[in-house]
């Protein structure tokens, strides 16, 4: 699928979808297009030959969905890859996937294979104001790299009520189900961060005013998107360390859970263990034991049971034991 934006400042803003004359719309000077394929056919992402003529390498990476965070000089147009951040699971890992973007001086091309709901919000933004795209073209590549990239925000936010939830529960019920959310949440910051990271070595090279294709004063704006990234690299390790400090007192509840249950369980042994040796020592099977045919030597044995248990306990409660 094949949707365009073209703008002339003598024509104003039009839109179509399919197959164009690309080359022939971007002769004006003074002309701005944007083309978006959506998990193009042969026959669409061959526009990337015929009609922009972009380097076979380039094409590869973008047809082969290669996702991880890049860009690559080519004199009269940039590529790069910038991730996508999906919603948090609960039970799969937040996906990463990258967008292909082509900048020349007159044009943008994005190249994705899944739905991206940033590129739609500039879709309706272009629609209902044109100022967007009259800008120029390096001022469009920078408003779709800047609205995938508060999606990063959303998805830390989520991130952020996860890990305050979860804090909330080690206190209150550490049980099994905490702590496979806890690595959930562990394992989705770092995708997170691994894609937040390399990010933003990306965006600093567009702040650097390097590229020919990008003005002065859009790359002022690359800057923001860096500061922006860079609170996101410090939010996410800020989680990280939470949900480290959550997982080390679960794990600190149930040891202390565990010690209480096995100090029961020896304290109990110790009061029983007298008793045990009396009624055994009492049970052997000989006629000339003292006491043997008293009258009332079984309540003896049971009184000095009852003794023997209530002064070890007041010996552990005087050792602070119990």
């Amino acid at each position: 699928m094949i949707r365009s934006f073209y703008y002339t400042p003598d024509d104003g803003l039009s839109y179509s979808e399919g197959v164009q004359d690309f080359r022939k719309l971007m002769a004006r000077p003074d002309a701005v297009l944007w083309v978006d394929l959506f998990a193009p056919t042969d026959e669409e992402s061959y526009i990337l030959t015929s009609d922009f003529r972009f380097h076979p390498l380039a094409i590869e990476d973008v047809l082969s969905e290669m996702s991880h965070p890049k860009v690559d000089d080519y004199d009269n147009y940039i590529f790069t890859i910038v991730q996508v951040l999906g919603p948090p699971m609960q039970e799969t890992e937040i996906e990463a996937r990258g967008i292909g973007l082509f900048l020349t001086k007159s044009a943008v091309l994005t190249v994705h294979f899944h739905p991206v709901n940033s590129l739609e919000t500039v879709l309706q933004r272009i629609q209902r104001d044109s100022r967007l795209i009259s800008r120029g073209a390096d001022f469009l590549f920078h408003t779709i790299v800047d609205y995938i990239v508060d999606t990063y925000f959303s998805a830390l936010n989520t991130m952020e009520r996860e890990v305050d939830l979860v804090e909330a529960q080690v206190f209150e019920d550490p049980d099994e189900k905490v702590l496979r959310r806890m690595f959930r949440i562990r394992r989705d910051l770092s995708i997170i961060r691994r894609v937040i990271v390399p990010q933003s070595e990306v965006m600093s090279q567009f702040t650097r005013e390097k590229f020919d294709v990008i003005s002065s004063k859009a790359a002022i704006y690359f800057s923001d998107i860096n500061d922006h990234l860079h609170v996101m690299i410090s939010t996410a390790d800020n989680q990280r360390d939470s949900i480290n400090s959550a997982m080390d007192l679960y794990f600190s509840m149930v040891s202390t859970k565990t010690n209480d249950v096995i100090k029961f369980l020896t304290i109990l042994s110790a009061l029983f263990l007298p008793a045990t040796f009396i009624v055994g020592f009492y049970g052997m099977n000989f006629e000339s034991i003292p006491e043997f045919r008293w009258e009332f030597g079984y309540p003896f044995a049971v009184l000095l049971i009852v003794a023997v248990i209530g002064g070890l306990l007041i010996f552990f409660k005087k050792k602070n034991w119990i």
